[in-house]
Parts: structure tokens; C-alpha cells; sequence
């Protein structure tokens, strides 16, 4: 890659533009060309020091960043919050003070309340520190990597080659599932209307999104019109879909009793074989993970590879994370 990547954080992709994306894109592209050799390792970042402050569970982000940063040849250092300071009362942005004089160059952050690697991130700017940080999920806000592993997944089963965002124009895409309570929803209508996608979301009234406006008011005169649709019901958004993104029912989220059961919940918005009957022939389907087996997808769907990328998105986690990763740590 031979662009400049000026973008200094990497907190949402509400203010990405098309380039962006596909620097991301192609950067990756390299690193999983990289991942498929018998030595999987390079030196871009080597003497940087990565630091994984995770305030709240994760197994696949938290594993999938650590494992990109020692690809790229960094030194990583990781938080456990419930054997650090916290526990003593030192504060997060205390806590964070204390990685940045231990010479951490990147920070990824994850933590259960919405805005705190933004936090995180303006104090590093107002102390003068040249430290980075990327939001690795922050409550109910965003997951931007998540998002764009899952572009980078979409746009390769179009072009192994060569992914790029012009491949989704006008290609349908269907998001099921707890949508009021995914961040990775969020990142993801950020990310697929950008590109031209049309973007159908269908979940129940109790876990839909009550205000769309924050999606389609975007100021950025680079950006595409962008194609945002709302159903209640599932089968008008997997009509003709191209691609099917089905979302885990976030229980720890809900303060309320928002559903009936979870077997109800299948019953209407499950994704099966029978209602990919709807969708286009050669329809695939992706979820975050973790995968609530025959709630959100049928276990034999999750498991069968003509349909299922689940597998495929664990995967390009690792290359995207490494293009992230390598972008804000050498600014090409």
C-alpha cells in the first residue's frame, strides 16, 4: 500500500469515507496472503508496544487482536480488570496514563459503557502522547473492526483477489436480530450503506431501533445515498437477499423483559433453511458470534458451508485487525 492513512483513532466508522474502506480492504487483503504462508510473521511493528485494555469478556476480539499485533512483531501487553488497580479504586483514564508511561504505542479498548475509548482517546491528545487508540467495542455505541472484518468477508466472497466496496452497489443485505442493543449493528449500517448496499434491519418492535434519522443524515458530501430499511417482520427483508446478517440476542443488555422466549423468538426471526428459501440462490450468511445454537440460526445452517461465512469471519478477523493495526501504527 502506498496511501497515506491520516486517520490518527480509529473510534467509529460513522465518519469513514470510501477510501478508507478500501485501503482497509486491500491492506488486509495483503496480511491474509501473509497468514497463508508457513512463516505467519513480519516485523511492520516491531519495538511498538500494543496494549489490549479489555474492561469487559471477550474471546474472539480480544484473542484476534492479540494474535494480529504479534503477526506484525509488536510487544503486546494485556488488562485484566479484576486483578489490576481498579480494584482499588484507580480510575480507567488513570489506568490508561499508566500504559501510555509504560510506552504503549496502540490501544484497543473494550469496555461496557459506551464512549470510553473516545474518552481514552482525547486525554492521550490532550497530554501531547502520540499514543493510538481503537475502540474494540464500547457498550451499546460501536464495534468498527467487527464491521469491517465483516466487509472484508462480504466483499472476498465477490472478488478473493481484489475486495473493494464498489462490489456491494445495489447487492442486498438483510441484519436480524437484537438490533437496539448491537454495537455491531451500528458499525455495520455505518460501513454497508456507505457503500451502496441496500440495508434491510428486521426485528421486533421491542428490539428495533426507535430513531433511523442518525443513519441517513450524513453530512460528509463524500458519501453515497444511503439505503436504510426497517421491517418488523423478517420475510420482506430476506426477499432477495444477497446476504443474510444475523445478530445475537444480547440478554445481558436488556433491562426489560423484551421477549417472550427465546423459542418464540426462532419461531419468527430464526434463520433457517426454509426462510433462505426467500433470499437469492447463492445467499450467504454471517453472525458476530457468539452464536445462541437454534435461536438466532439453525445449528445445521451455522455448521453447513454452501450458506454459513461464520467460520470465514473468524478468520479475516486476524488480517483485518493486522491492517488496522499496521495503518495507525506506520501511517501508510
Amino acid at each position: 500500500m502506498t496511501n497515506t492513512w491520516n486517520r490518527r483513532h480509529i473510534l467509529s466508522l460513522a465518519d469513514f469515507v470510501p477510501d478508507e474502506y478500501d485501503t482497509v480492504l486491500q491492506t488486509a487483503t495483503s496480511f491474509a496472503e501473509v497468514l497463508s504462508r508457513r512463516t505467519k510473521k513480519v516485523p511492520t511493528l516491531q519495538g511498538q508496544v500494543v496494549a489490549n485494555l479489555f474492561f469487559e469478556p471477550s474471546t474472539r476480539t480480544r484473542n484476534s487482536f492479540e494474535l494480529a499485533a504479534k503477526r506484525l512483531s509488536a510487544d503486546t501487553l494485556s488488562f485484566a480488570p479484576g486483578t489490576s488497580s481498579l480494584s482499588k479504586g484507580e480510575t480507567i483514564l488513570d489506568t490508561a496514563k499508566t500504559y501510555w508511561a509504560m510506552g504503549t504505542d496502540l490501544m484497543v479498548i473494550r469496555h461496557q459503557q459506551a464512549g470510553v475509548s473516545s474518552a481514552i482517546a482525547s486525554l492521550m491528545d490532550r497530554l501531547g502522547a502520540k499514543v493510538r487508540v481503537l475502540n474494540a467495542g464500547d457498550g451499546q455505541h460501536e464495534h468498527p473492526s467487527q464491521a469491517l472484518l465483516d466487509l472484508f468477508t462480504i466483499t472476498s466472497q465477490l472478488d478473493a483477489k481484489h475486495p473493494r466496496i464498489s462490489l456491494l452497489a445495489d447487492k442486498k443485505i438483510a441484519i436480524v436480530g437484537d438490533i437496539v442493543h448491537s454495537r455491531v449493528a451500528r458499525s455495520n449500517i455505518w460501513s454497508l450503506t456507505a457503500t451502496g448496499a441496500q440495508v434491510h434491519l428486521a426485528a421486533p418492535p421491542t428490539l428495533a431501533p426507535k430513531l433511523l434519522a442518525e443513519y441517513t443524515a450524513i453530512s460528509d458530501d463524500s458519501a453515497q445515498n444511503r439505503q436504510l430499511y426497517l421491517h418488523w417482520q423478517v420475510e420482506p427483508a430476506l426477499q432477495d437477499a444477497d446476504f443474510v446478517m444475523t445478530l445475537r440476542l444480547q440478554k445481558e443488555r436488556m433491562t426489560q423483559h423484551l421477549l417472550p422466549s427465546g423459542r418464540e423468538y426462532h419461531q419468527l426471526f430464526g434463520i433457517t433453511r426454509e426462510r433462505l428459501k426467500l433470499c437469492k440462490p447463492d445467499v450467504k450468511v454471517l453472525h458476530p458470534g457468539p452464536v445462541n445454537r437454534g435461536v438466532e440460526i439453525s445449528s445445521d445452517l451455522m455448521d453447513d458451508p454452501q450458506f454459513s461465512l461464520i467460520s470465514q469471519q473468524v478468520a479475516s478477523g486476524v488480517a483485518v485487525r493486522m491492517a488496522l493495526l499496521y495503518l495507525m501504527g506506520s501511517g501508510k
